[in-house]
């Protein structure tokens, strides 16, 4: 089965009031549909990382956030996860409000997880970030997660 590292905008868009704005009303509904029928085909991960975000802000949305994450494993925080991110700051010249997105990268790249789910398209699912981050995990020889939103990962529909 494969993995799904579960980043922070996950829960939040999941459990969040539902937005009458698009396109995050939209972003909401595929999260849950996600949620409701896909995530069953993966194994979900998460980290130490997620569970500080989402434990952060208004104390009900807090609790909404940290119950949805409830029973998915985090993966263990090793010697390599801060020295990954600290080289993906550098090399994706990401200012110093991202540096827990690339903790999140490190996580998925250190844990061999298969994708890194996520609706931050800023710093984490940008096709211009992860051609470089595809290009450095393949020089040296690390494993590169595919970094995507659930409206990608989804079973196609034949």
């Amino acid at each position: 089965m494969e993995t799904v590292y579960i980043e922070t905008t996950i829960p939040s868009y999941l459990t969040a009031q539902r937005s009458r704005q698009q396109p995050m009303a939209s972003h909401q509904q595929i999260t849950q549909d996600w949620w409701d029928h896909e995530r069953m085909r993966f194994r979900l991960y998460s980290s130490i990382a997620v569970r500080a975000e989402i434990s952060k802000g208004d104390a009900s949305a807090a609790a909404r956030r940290l119950k949805a994450m409830a029973g998915i494993p985090e993966l263990d925080v090793t010697a390599e996860v801060q020295p990954l991110a600290d080289s993906i700051v550098q090399l994706l010249q990401l200012p110093p409000k991202a540096q827990m997105d690339a903790t999140h990268v490190a996580f998925a790249v250190v844990h061999r997880m298969d994708y890194l789910l996520t609706w931050n398209c800023t710093h984490l699912a940008n096709a211009t970030l992860q051609k470089t981050l595809f290009e450095y995990c393949t020089y040296h020889r690390l494993h590169m997660p595919v970094i995507c939103t659930p409206e990608l990962l989804t079973k196609p529909q034949i």
